[in-house]
């Protein structure tokens, strides 16, 4: 298992209970709750970054290959 550490946020008592009662109609800890959404975050922006990347390389040659084309080439 991975060493763990501890992160304070700060927020309203609001968001607090507004969080905590979310986590817990899924069964989860705030904790869970919210390392998760972080985590799935930072997944998705790095995602639709690397879809930007990918969309401005098609963009800038837009050929495309069948995946018969690809076997013959490499196989």
């Amino acid at each position: 298992m991975a060493a763990t550490s501890t992160m304070t946020i700060r927020m309203g008592v609001d968001e607090k209970s507004l969080i905590n009662d979310y986590a817990k109609t899924f069964g989860m800890t705030a904790s869970e709750f919210v390392r998760t959404a972080v985590l799935e975050y930072i997944e998705d922006e790095l995602d639709l970054r690397d879809w930007y990347a990918a969309k401005a390389e098609f963009d800038a040659d837009p050929i495309t290959y069948t995946a018969d084309e690809v076997a013959k080439k490499y196989l």
